[in-house]
């Protein structure tokens, strides 16, 4: 299956259902309230999708940020080939085209036996169903030394903004033969492949504006997503594996970082290894959003368990979780996995308010890594419920790059370029 059939699939199954639940009635007199906890690219398509299947619910979207910085992409903006305004996004699309009410506060509690939730203005809100999609909370606890304060002079960037342009301005202030230490975190975190492409970027811009600087990739890892192909074109664009490499990948899987030095810039290991960098992007490890913890939905991982079947919660009964907070292993924590189950999450809702059991789901997810400001590589792959109702990846389609020529890996980025877009307009109606 190609590219081009594959993205085309996966728009016709979040389609699926929609002419059968277009035109049913609430049998309540009072229209059922559906709220949704979380602007991001799973909450906005929850509510979009909420609107084509059900006309006539009350939907009600809680995100206290009136502007969306989208973290994919933000590689492209840390390294000059992109600004961070093309990353932002309001949500008129969806509340003036979808009739979604937007509520610009926090939510700080949720009983989930009364279904209402307590807003940061003091109002109280009831719903029927209530879908939380909180992203991720940073966890500042797991290296010594670091903390919210020091992510100010050392930035993760893993959340989109201030960080982004700090990360980039400190990579544009590089000595001439400085050093990027590239720290991600142990499995499962937001978007696997991210660092990498991050590393394939900044050595793409070190090569024109600084080409006796390196980056080091120290990582908890013995292997990480897409690794093959990375390497490849590590070597092919950024000499790697050799002594002018401008990349080199350390696996620290059996010593990983435990401290960082601010004063010397400086991160250290378990068994004492020292490492220094011009700059250091750590990037700490990761849970599930802070109401998801609060509330009591996430387990011994830090995530929030779910019945794939309905996007619900084992823990609290009624409250539906989605996007990266949800334990989807084997789906990774990506935008694209979160637009397909926000989706589902969608359709289940919509057949519950009519009593109907819910569909035998289907999840997409492809993700593009940029290689060069032209090339990128990517991954797909559809999973499925196996005779257990386990989450499991489908052996009939998906799959990564196949071909690694330079004609091949710019048509990749044209891909990526279009499916970001579409992606992008699917979840926060931009008609982009």
């Amino acid at each position: 299956m190609n590219r081009r059939q594959f993205l085309k699939a996966s728009l016709a199954s979040s389609l699926l259902g929609l002419n059968a639940c277009a035109n049913w009635q609430i049998r309540s007199q009072q229209k059922a309230h559906v709220v949704i906890i979380g602007g991001g690219f799973g909450g906005a398509t929850a509510a979009r999708y909420l609107r084509l299947y059900c006309p006539e619910i009350r939907i009600s979207l809680i995100e206290p940020k009136t502007v969306y910085t989208a973290c994919p992409g933000s590689n492209r903006v840390i390294t000059g080939l992109a600004e961070l305004a093309s990353l932002s996004f309001g949500y008129q699309g969806l509340n003036q085209a979808y009739d979604i009410d937007i509520l610009p506060t926090r939510v700080t509690a949720i009983d989930a036996v009364s279904k209402r939730l307590q807003l940061q203005t003091g109002d109280h809100l009831r719903y029927d169903h209530l879908i939380l999609a909180p992203g991720i909370h940073l966890r500042w606890d797991t290296i010594e030394g670091y903390s919210e304060i020091l992510s100010q002079q050392f930035p993760h960037a893993w959340q989109a903004g201030p960080q982004t342009l700090l990360l980039r301005d400190q990579i544009t202030a590089l000595p001439d033969n400085g050093t990027v230490l590239i720290c991600p975190p142990a499995d499962p975190y937001r978007c696997p492949p991210g660092p990498y492409e991050r590393a394939s970027l900044i050595a793409h811009w070190l090569k024109r504006h600084k080409p006796r600087a390196k980056i080091l990739i120290l990582d908890p890892k013995r292997s990480f997503s897409k690794q093959a192909l990375f390497e490849q074109a590590w070597r092919q664009h950024y000499a790697y594996g050799s002594e002018n490499a401008l990349i080199e990948w350390h696996s620290l899987a059996d010593n990983p970082i435990q401290a960082i030095d601010p004063k010397s810039h400086t991160v250290m290991t378990e068994f004492g290894d020292k490492f220094q960098g011009d700059v250091i992007n750590l990037i700490p490890p990761q849970t599930a959003g802070q109401i998801a913890i609060e509330t009591g939905l996430t387990d011994q991982s830090g995530w929030c368990p779910i019945n794939p079947l309905t996007s619900q919660s084992l823990l609290i009964p009624g409250v539906h979780v989605i996007g990266d907070a949800g334990h989807y292993a084997p789906i990774p924590k990506s935008a694209f996995a979160a637009n397909s189950e926000a989706k589902h999450c969608a359709l289940s809702i919509s057949l519950m308010l009519q009593d109907q059991d819910p569909t035998d789901p289907v999840w997409f997810n492809t993700c593009y890594s940029a290689i060069t400001d032209d090339q990128a590589i990517s991954v797909s792959h559809v999973y499925r419920l196996d005779s257990e109702h386990r989450l499991s990846q489908a052996s009939i389609m998906g799959g990564v790059s196949s071909r690694t020529d330079a004609d091949s890996l710019k048509q990749e980025a044209v891909f990526g370029q279009a499916a970001y877009r579409h992606l992008l307009d699917d979840c926060f109606a931009l008609n982009i």
